[in-house]
């Protein structure tokens, strides 16, 4: 039997065809004519598809980069900063405040859990310059309620950072109207090209805030940047082939609402939220708890194996017997989840095709379970005609 490759990981995702054809025809010197028009044209697709009018930036870097420069450019040392986190990459924030010598204070919740609005407000004061957060924890599948945090910090002086890596494509998101300073992005997500750039948009009381901080930046400096971009150019050499896959990337978004890049982030969006509903559905009939069970993301799904199985086994499994690829749990979650994404280039027969090999996989793994098959599939396909665009609410 053929094994073809398929990715269902968080990151890096699946490439859409056009973007790899525009990268490997993207023969072209940053310093020209041709190029800022192409830099300018893709600036000012990522403000619809981020749905803002704050500056974007593009950086040459993962997502990390920017969120590096998320703290060294809004803090000074010894500044107060605030993270709340859920998991590791809530955890990254943390390391990253400190590496800048930031007074760090955390509110923390459990990993699978979301954390408690109550001990924000608690947490949150005058003296409190930035708070970090993410939209959606990646490592453990929980989505944060961005707009609630957002709502705490209104008629502050408080900055709000929101690493949404994950989040940005498949959950929605009203950045200038609920004051988020900085939204951060990058490539190897919704936007189905290769790692390599990360985006983000900024406020302009961030932009000003950075005029009085003093940590040292050199590459991350995002006022050159910005000074760059005005002019179509980067400071530094960008990732052309990236950037030309970006660009088709969001034309394919829009061209699935009729060149409309606004709605076709909406239907991105709604993609992942039935895609992730499907696969939801397919681990109840399957005895696999959701690990995320009171706030799951649309990005991805974090699911517990039943019993005392190792995540790896299955892991394994999916990817020996059919070629596809998901994610065990990081750090101290390896061996007690796994996880399958839903954001990108994902569709309703993705999801079928690795739900139906799941089935497989159980009831080979995990033999005294009893597995009848097909039945997860029909979960799915209920799930998938209750969010149809016809209205359809199925039963059963």
């Amino acid at each position: 039997m053929l094994r073809k490759i398929r990715l269902f990981t968080p990151g890096p995702t699946p490439l859409l065809p056009s973007a790899q054809l525009a990268i490997a025809a993207a023969d072209i010197h940053h310093r020209t004519p041709e190029f800022r028009a192409l830099y300018q044209r893709v600036l000012g697709q990522l403000k619809e598809f981020i749905g803002t009018q704050n500056d974007v930036i593009l950086l040459a870097a993962s997502g990390t980069g920017a969120m590096e420069a998320a703290v060294s450019n809004l803090t000074s040392p010894g500044d107060k900063v605030l993270v709340l986190t859920a998991g590791k990459f809530g955890e990254r924030w943390t390391s990253l405040a400190k590496a800048f010598g930031c007074n760090t204070e955390v509110v923390s919740a459990a990993y699978g859990k979301t954390f408690s609005m109550e001990e924000v407000r608690r947490k949150v004061n005058p003296d409190t310059r930035v708070v970090y957060m993410q939209a959606t924890e990646t490592s453990t599948g929980v989505r944060h309620d961005v707009k609630a945090v957002a709502d705490t910090l209104r008629g502050s002086d408080t900055l709000l950072v929101v690493d949404a890596i994950t989040g940005l494509g498949t959950t929605t998101f009203d950045v200038d109207n609920w004051g988020i300073d900085v939204i951060i992005g990058g490539s190897q997500k919704a936007v189905m090209i290769p790692p390599g750039l990360a985006y983000c948009a900024v406020s302009e009381r961030a932009w000003q805030r950075m005029e009085k901080t003093q940590s040292p930046r050199y590459y991350f400096d995002l006022r050159k940047e910005r000074k760059s971009a005005a002019k179509g150019e980067s400071a530094y050499t960008p990732a052309v082939a990236l950037i030309a896959g970006l660009g088709a990337a969001l034309d394919y978004i829009a061209a699935n609402a009729n060149g409309n890049l606004v709605e076709g982030r909406k239907k991105l969006i709604a993609n992942a939220e039935i895609c992730a509903a499907m696969t939801r559905e397919a681990a109840k009939a399957l005895g696999i708890e959701l690990f995320a069970s009171s706030a799951p993301a649309a990005a991805v799904s974090a699911l517990i194996p039943p019993g005392d199985l190792d995540s790896g086994v299955i892991v394994k499994a999916i990817k020996e017997q059919f070629g596809a690829v998901i994610s065990n749990g990081q750090g101290e979650m390896k061996g007690k989840l796994f996880r399958i994404a839903h954001l990108g280039y994902f569709d309703y027969l993705d999801t079928i095709a690795l739900i139906g090999a799941l089935e497989l996989v159980m009831a080979r793994v995990y033999p005294s379970r009893q597995v009848d098959f097909g039945s997860a599939l029909r979960k799915a396909q209920i799930a998938f005609a209750g969010y149809s665009q016809t209205g359809l609410r199925a039963t059963g």
